[in-house]
């Protein structure tokens, strides 16, 4: 009888010329790392310091690269072959500035996989940093309401790299590539949402910084992906622009509809 590989977690993180941010996503992991859950940095030749301090913490990092590349979706392609060349049967990718969302975050995780060795996708919810302070939870919506856009941050997606074989994250892509990717994950097997918050977000990334651009992104995506016609890409399209303006004009409302306080 052939025995299943062991399990064990990649946290891939992609930062470049923020070394605080890394050193933050690092503070969150402190306690958590072991040989069966290892932290792999692509650190795209930052000239702030961060190659420095990955060397400086070498212990710590299973893998870490310095290293021009083409943007975020290559470095995340490097991260993910490293976790593949390191036997790794599953990857979290936890971006520079972002953090598992408890201290027992990555147990937790591996206890999931364990739960569910088959699965290609395990997601969760995320936590997010507010403007004044405060961090509010944001419940994961269903996969299956996936056509509708990302369902949870992708920092709150465990992604089984036996599942994985060929696939890659369209650079392409500059903002939604990973949508991309986890719409072509999800019709390789199935996906399990775990109740409680995986990460806690940082604010501020390329996805909230150009959002007209992701969602353009996103609606060539199902095209491609689902065949949406252009009556559905415009209603859907619609619709994400009044959530938008929602939380643009009116944010308490926005927070009341989508965000609750954390449980923990």
């Amino acid at each position: 009888m052939t025995m299943p590989p062991p399990l064990r977690l990649a946290i891939l993180t992609v930062v470049r010329n923020d070394c605080a941010a890394l050193a933050d996503t690092y503070d969150s992991l402190r306690g958590q790392l072991s040989p069966d859950v290892v932290w792999m940095v692509a650190d795209g030749a930052s000239t702030d310091g961060t190659a420095e301090w990955l060397a400086a913490h070498a212990e710590v990092v299973a893998w870490w690269r310095s290293a021009r590349d083409s943007g975020l979706y290559d470095a995340m392609n490097d991260a993910l072959d490293a976790a593949r060349r390191f036997g790794c049967s599953h990857a979290l990718f936890l971006n520079a500035g972002d953090r598992l969302a408890a201290a027992d975050g990555a147990a937790r995780l591996a206890q999931a996989m364990a739960r569910h060795p088959d699965c290609a996708l395990l997601y969760g919810d995320a936590l997010e940093r507010q403007g004044d302070g405060r961090i509010l939870l944001k419940r994961a919506r269903s996969h299956r309401w996936a056509s509708l856009g990302m369902f949870t941050h992708h920092q709150a997606m465990i992604y089984r790299i036996g599942a994985l074989a060929g696939l890659r994250f369209d650079s392409a892509y500059r903002i939604a590539a990973d949508y991309g990717f986890t719409l072509a994950v999800l019709d390789r097997g199935k996906a399990v949402r775990l109740r409680w918050p995986v990460c806690l977000f940082a604010p501020g990334g390329l996805s909230q910084r150009d959002a007209k651009a992701g969602r353009d992104e996103q609606a060539a995506l199902r095209r491609r992906h689902f065949a949406h016609g252009a009556a559905r890409t415009a209603a859907i399209a619609a619709l994400q622009r009044v959530a938008l303006a929602v939380r643009h004009h009116f944010p308490a409302l926005y927070a009341k509809l989508r965000f609750r306080r954390p449980e923990t």
